[in-house]
């Protein structure tokens, strides 16, 4: 009689060959992303597979059942509640993601030099589902005195304070503009209606100025809910008339629900426009830029054609940092931006700014930043989307205490 075990293999190229079948109706992308991913993890398992014990191989078939499960389900994506969450949704992020982790340990194993180090891929990535389910609320001050620093480059500002903005409200200074960022929310997978109106919540317990989101409300599992976007966001009509809006580039796959779950939340919406909004500190000039895929310079060029500086400090949302080289040089004073999820995978939690988003490219990925007078500020992220979980990137939760010196 064969040794059972000897059937793992066979299970997984059945496994994979149905999972890809049931995902063909939907896009062409999401069947190549399937394709690829769930050969990866078998690659993975290949070379782990001579150094597992057999249950630890039959635990590794059941955990890739329940994420191929995971995206056969999402041909009919929907937000799903939090017991799907909790038992199928986001234990398949945690074993995809610390999968890929191991694959050292995989190649290691291949390569006739097998070590048990390989569980620490799967510890790790246990760490990165926790960070990618809480945030630490912040104060960051931002002092903007419009000197001009040369090239864009990273610049170093004082340590964020913890004021327990979960309890209370914290004494707002009169030279300082308050803001909430919320950037990247991404209802789905990590971030339901409920817990993003949490945030919401706490945002207006913190009385601020203004609330600006820029962007990225989406997932494949959000479009459509207009109702959820609107009751996620529903704390904040509480502050209508100080709540503003861009697009990122997830919204663009659904924009009338974005779009129409926002009116009903009482945020203004700003697609290429401006609003001015009265403040504690005097006025302050709110420009939302749309998320432009063609034209940008055109385009960004064409937001502040007539609109001579009258001394009245601006502020840009820009859904992406990397298009921050797309706006007249001195338009605005600050500029808000996500997009990048902080680096998404990083060393941020061990005290380095080191992220894969900055080790690899030059896209701005989190902190101020400046380039000739303009300063620029990149969000955490309030969620993720993309690599299944954050690493060493915690999401944010901050409050923005601005102080425009030479205004």
């Amino acid at each position: 009689m064969p040794d059972p075990a000897s059937l793992q293999p066979w299970l997984l190229i059945v496994l994979y060959v149905a999972t890809i079948a049931l995902v063909w109706r939907r896009s062409v992308f999401y069947r190549r992303f399937v394709m690829i991913l769930m050969g990866i993890l078998c690659l993975i398992w290949w070379g782990l597979s001579a150094q597992l014990p057999p249950v630890v191989g039959w635990v590794f078939v059941a955990l890739q059942v329940l994420t191929a499960s995971h995206f056969v389900r999402l041909v009919h994506a929907r937000l799903r509640s939090v017991p799907y969450r909790a038992l199928l949704t986001i234990p398949a992020h945690w074993f995809a993601a610390s999968t890929v982790l191991a694959l050292p340990f995989a190649v290691a194993a291949a390569l006739g030099y097998p070590t048990p180090l390989f569980v620490v891929a799967y510890l790790i990535g246990g760490f990165g589902v926790y960070q990618s389910l809480s945030a630490t609320p912040e104060v960051i001050d931002l002092d903007l005195d419009r000197r001009d620093r040369g090239p864009l480059a990273p610049l170093v500002i004082e340590p964020a304070r913890d004021p327990d903005l979960h309890g209370r409200r914290f004494a707002p200074e009169p030279e300082r503009l308050r803001v909430v960022q919320i950037t990247d929310p991404h209802l789905g997978p990590f971030m339901s209606p409920a817990q993003l109106a949490a945030i919401c919540q706490r945002a207006v317990d913190t009385d601020p100025d203004l609330v600006l989101i820029t962007g990225d409300l989406l997932t494949m599992e959000s479009h459509g809910a207009v109702k959820a976007i609107a009751a996620a966001f529903a704390p904040l009509k509480q502050l209508e008339g100080r709540v503003f809006a861009c697009h990122g580039n997830h919204d663009h796959e659904d924009p009338a629900s974005v779009r129409e779950g926002l009116e009903r939340a009482g945020v203004r919406l700003l697609v290429d426009e401006w609003a001015r909004v009265e403040t504690r500190v005097g006025p302050v000039d709110v420009i939302g830029s749309d998320y432009h895929w063609t034209h940008r310079d055109e385009k960004t060029a064409a937001l502040f054609t007539n609109r001579p500086d009258d001394g009245t400090p601006r502020i840009l949302l820009l859904h992406n940092p990397g298009h921050i080289g797309h706006v007249p040089e001195g338009a605005v004073d600050l500029v808000l931006a996500g997009h990048t999820h902080g680096g998404h995978v990083g060393l941020l939690s061990l005290g380095s700014a080191w992220t894969v988003v900055r080790g690899f490219t030059s896209i701005p990925d989190h902190g101020l930043w400046a380039r000739g007078a303009e300063r620029l500020y990149v969000h955490r992220g309030t969620g993720h989307y993309g690599f299944p979980i954050r690493l060493g990137v915690p999401r944010e939760e901050s409050v923005l205490q601005v102080r425009f010196l030479d205004r």
